[in-house]
C-alpha cells in the first residue's frame, strides 16, 4: 500500500554524520570506563548500571564512520575488564559457566546478524549487525560477569532503585514543562527532547530513553525487582518504598498503556505466590481459555488487544494489526525476514513489538531462540525458588519468585514496545540476576550433597573411600541417585562388619555379595 514509506523508514548507511556527544558526558564516560576496568566488581556494576542507563543513546561519538553511542564505549571498557580478569585470575566470565540462557542469547543475536546480512546483502548491513552485535554481547557479557552472587543481585536492585529515582524527577519535570533537561546536552535527538510529544494534553515524558513508552515501561518492570528487595531484610525495605513511588511515577508519567500492562502483569504475578504450586494448571488453563475465545468470538483472539486503552488515546489496534499482519505473512519472513513490512498495511513500518519485530526483521529461527530465553528463564527461576523452599528458606525463595515475576512483566512489555536503547541494559541485567539465583541454588545443592556422601565412604575404608568419594562428585544429574545406593550399601556392609566382629565364624558369602555390590556401581 505505501511501498515508499519503509524505504525512507528502513534503511542503512544513516545515522548522524558527525560526532554529537557533549564533551562532558565524553569525558565523565572517559575516567568511568578507566575505573570500570580497575575497581572491584561491586563498584563496577554500580557504576556501569548507572551511567548505561543515565546517559541517552543520542550522546554519540564518531569514529572512522563507526557509531559509538556511550553505552557502547562503555561496552568497549567492559570487554577490556573481562579480558583482563581473565588473563589475570583465570576468572571465567560466565559465573557457574555457560548455562542455557547465555547459549540462546548468543545464537539469538548470531542469527540476527547473519539473517540480516543476507536479506540486505550490502556492506551497510555488515557494518550495522557488527555494531548490534557488539552492543549485545558488550553487555550481556558484562552484566554476567558482574552479577555473580546473591549478593550482587541485591546491590544491582538497589542500583536501579536509586537510577529509577533519578529518572522518575527528571519525567516529573518534562509532564509539567513539555522540556526535557537532556535537550541542554545537544545530542542527535535534541530537538525530541526540547518538544516532547503530547497525547490528549498530556506530554509524554521519556526521561533519558529514545521514547516515552520506553521510560514508562523501564518502571514497570523495575517494580516486581524492588518488591524482591523487601524479603532481604528490613535495611531493604526503604530501598523499595522509594523505588515503587518512581516506578510508579516513571509508569503514569509516559502516559501509555504498554507500561500501565506492564506494571498491573508484575503485580498479579507477585499475587501468585500462593498458586505456586499449581502453576502448570494456570497456564494451561489460560491456553484453554485462549483457544476457546478464538473458536467462539467473530475475530482472532489477539483482536482483544484493539480494546486495550488504559492511558487513553492508545494504539491498540495497530498493535492488533502488527500480530495479525505477522501471522498472515508467515510464508514471507519465515526463512530470514523480510526487508519491509509497510506494504502490509498502514503504519506496519513501526513493529512496536518485540515478538513481531524479531519475527518480521529476522525469520522463525531467531524467534525460536528469543522464546528459547524467555522459557528457560522461567526454568531456572523454578529451580531457585523450590530449591529454596524446600531448603526452608521462605525469603529466598520469595526473592526468586519476585525475580521470576520480573521477567513476567517484560513478555508482556514486548506485545507493546521494542527494546532499541538502552532498555536491554535493564533486559540482559535481570537475565544475569537469574542466572546467578540458579547457580547460587545449585552451589548449594552441590555443597550438601558430597559432604554426606564423603562421610558415608569413610565408614568403610577397605573400600577405598577417598576414590567412592570422587565417583560421587559426578554431575548432579545421576550424584543422587548414586548417593541413595551407595548410602544404602554401606549401611548393610558396616552392619555386616559388626556382626563379623561379634561372630568371627560368620559366612563369607555376605562379604562376596557386599563386594559385588560395590564393584557394580
Amino acid at each position: 500500500m505505501h511501498p515508499v514509506q519503509g524505504l525512507q523508514n528502513l534503511h542503512f548507511g544513516g545515522g548522524v554524520a558527525g560526532s554529537t556527544v557533549h564533551p562532558a558526558i565524553l569525558l565523565l564516560v572517559l575516567i568511568a570506563g578507566v575505573l570500570l576496568c580497575v575497581w572491584p566488581r561491586r563498584r563496577a556494576l554500580v557504576l556501569f548500571l548507572t551511567l548505561g542507563l543515565l546517559i541517552p543513546t543520542d550522546q554519540i561519538l564518531v569514529v572512522g564512520g563507526a557509531h559509538f553511542p556511550m553505552l557502547r564505549l562503555l561496552a568497549l571498557f567492559g570487554f577490556v575488564r573481562m579480558i583482563r580478569e581473565r588473563i589475570a585470575s583465570k576468572a571465567a566470565i560466565f559465573s557457574g559457566g555457560f548455562n542455557r540462557i547465555d547459549l540462546c542469547v548468543v545464537l539469538y543475536s548470531i542469527l540476527v546478524a547473519i539473517n540480516g546480512v543476507l536479506l540486505f546483502q550490502e556492506i551497510g548491513a555488515v557494518v550495522n549487525q557488527i555494531g548490534v552485535l557488539y552492543t549485545v554481547f558488550g553487555v550481556y557479557f558484562l552484566m554476567r560477569s558482574l552479577i555473580r552472587k546473591e549478593e550482587e543481585i541485591v546491590l544491582a536492585i538497589q542500583t536501579l532503585v536509586g537510577v529509577a529515582t533519578v529518572i522518575a524527577a527528571t519525567m516529573s519535570y518534562e509532564t509539567i514543562t513539555g522540556h526535557s533537561p537532556y535537550a541542554l546536552l545537544g545530542g542527535a535527538d535534541a530537538h525530541v527532547y526540547a518538544n516532547l510529544l503530547e497525547r490528549d494534553g498530556r506530554f509524554r515524558a521519556q526521561g533519558p530513553f529514545a521514547h516515552s513508552i520506553l521510560a514508562g515501561t523501564f518502571g514497570a518492570i523495575l517494580v516486581p525487582l524492588f518488591i524482591a528487595l523487601w524479603w532481604k531484610g528490613k535495611a531493604n525495605r526503604k530501598w523499595v518504598v522509594a523505588g515503587i513511588i518512581a516506578c510508579t511515577v516513571m509508569t503514569l508519567a509516559c502516559a501509555s498503556s504498554t507500561p500501565i500492562l506492564a506494571y498491573a502483569a508484575g503485580v498479579f504475578a507477585l499475587c501468585l505466590w500462593p498458586l505456586r504450586k499449581w502453576m502448570r494448571a494456570f497456564r494451561w488453563g489460560i491456553v484453554i481459555v485462549l483457544v476457546t475465545l478464538h473458536i467462539v468470538l467473530k475475530n482472532p483472539v489477539w483482536h482483544l488487544m484493539v480494546r486495550i486503552d488504559l492511558a487513553g488515546g492508545s494504539s491498540g489496534y495497530h498493535r492488533f494489526m502488527l500480530v495479525d499482519q505477522c501471522i498472515r505473512h508467515f510464508s514471507d519472513w519465515w526463512l530470514m525476514g523480510v526487508k519491509d513490512t509497510s506494504v502490509w498495511g498502514w503504519d506496519m513500518w513501526d513493529t512496536a513489538n518485540q515478538y513481531v519485530g524479531t519475527a518480521d526483521n529476522s525469520g522463525l529461527l531467531p524467534f525460536s531462540f528469543f522464546i528459547a530465553i524467555i522459557v528457560f528463564g522461567f526454568k531456572y527461576i523454578g529451580k531457585a525458588w523450590r530449591g529454596a523452599a524446600k531448603s526452608g528458606n521462605k525469603n529466598s525463595a520469595l526473592f526468586a519468585w519476585a525475580l521470576g515475576t520480573g521477567l513476567f512483566a517484560n513478555g508482556v512489555a514486548f506485545l507493546g514496545i521494542s527494546y532499541f536503547d538502552q532498555s536491554i541494559v535493564g533486559w540482559y541485567a535481570l537475565l544475569a540476576m537469574i542466572s546467578a539465583a540458579y547457580m547460587a541454588h545449585r552451589s548449594g545443592v552441590r555443597a550438601e550433597t558430597p559432604q554426606v556422601q564423603f562421610v558415608a565412604a569413610a565408614a568403610v575404608p577397605e573400600f577405598a573411600g577417598a576414590a567412592l568419594a570422587d565417583s560421587f562428585a559426578s554431575p548432579p544429574t545421576v550424584s543422587s541417585r548414586v548417593a541413595q545406593i551407595a548410602a544404602s550399601a554401606l549401611e548393610k556392609t558396616a552392619q555386616q562388619r559388626e556382626d563379623e566382629s561379634q561372630n568371627p565364624n560368620v559366612s563369607g558369602e555376605a562379604t562376596i555379595a557386599a563386594h559385588r555390590h560395590f564393584t557394580s556401581l
